[in-house]
């Protein structure tokens, strides 16, 4: 079995990280969902020596993910877990960080749904979400690329789709979530860094 690649985590992974290096600043334990392919499994934690990554997916991503985990062979990355986000019993938690990258638009809304839900129950306090991506403002896209990336989304399943930012502001508040930062990145991408509030 030959490691999967996707250019878009080879493109995106050092502005990613320039980010992640501000936002997860503490020593803790980082949650990604969906790891893909696993480039930023085997990236990330490289430079974030102060934390310990739990790459988490889909049962078929793992055997590919599971490549670049075992050659990177760092120490402070956990063997990837099956993670369903629609099944309430997640395999992790509390942790310090959650990250995921260019999910929430292939995800179907009640996945978004049950992702944000599932977070706020694994977060701990004063923890943060960074949510890598393309996002809608206001209901209307950012860029002309948007909107044929999200017309091309909905052609191949009209469950996806570029996700408004309100809409999963209102998801990260009923979780007990704040937006904290929301950075612009390259190619029209946007982290959004939501942080759980330190009581209930």
């Amino acid at each position: 079995m030959n490691k999967p690649f996707a250019e878009s985590s080879e493109q995106n992974k050092q502005p990613i990280l320039d980010v992640l290096a501000e936002l997860f600043d503490a020593p803790g334990t980082v949650l990604e969902i969906g790891a893909g392919t696993g480039q930023h499994a085997a990236f990330f934690p490289r430079h974030l020596g102060h934390l310990t990554w739990q790459p988490t997916d889909v049962a078929e991503a793992l055997p590919g993910m599971s490549l670049w985990i075992e050659e990177a062979a760092l120490a402070n990355v956990s063997a990837p877990l099956h993670l369903d986000v629609l099944d309430p019993a997640w395999p992790a938690g509390p942790v310090d960080y959650v990250f995921s990258a260019n999910t929430v638009h292939i995800m179907h809304w009640p996945a978004v749904e049950a992702m944000f839900a599932g977070i706020g129950r694994v977060l701990a306090p004063g923890g943060r979400f960074a949510l890598y991506g393309p996002f809608n403002r206001n209901g209307a896209y950012t860029s002309d690329s948007n909107a044929r990336f999200d017309q091309w989304l909905k052609g191949r399943d009209p469950g996806s789709g570029i996700r408004d930012l309100e809409r999963l502001d209102d998801l990260a508040r009923a979780a007990g979530m704040s937006l904290e930062a929301d950075i612009a990145m390259p190619a029209n991408n946007a982290v959004l860094c939501w942080r759980k509030h330190e009581t209930a």
